[in-house]
């Protein structure tokens, strides 16, 4: 099973601190998409939830307009 959890190389000072991470690209703009679907998440957290069967009606609708 593949790790969801990027694994990126660390930047270190002259005392052996960590100060940063370097990662590629692609898991960089991994985890940007995974921010933006948290943010998303977040704003609609207090919506009420609707059923599956009223979602396909909605879409149903939406298709015959």
């Amino acid at each position: 099973m593949e790790s969801t959890i990027p694994q990126g190389k660390y930047v270190i000072n002259t005392q052996g601190k960590k100060t940063g991470v370097l990662l590629s690209l692609k898991q960089y703009q991994q985890l940007l998409e995974d921010l933006h679907d948290l943010t998303i998440l977040a704003s609609r957290r207090d919506e009420t939830p609707v059923t599956l069967e009223e979602m396909k009606r909605r879409l149903q609708f939406h298709e015959r307009v």
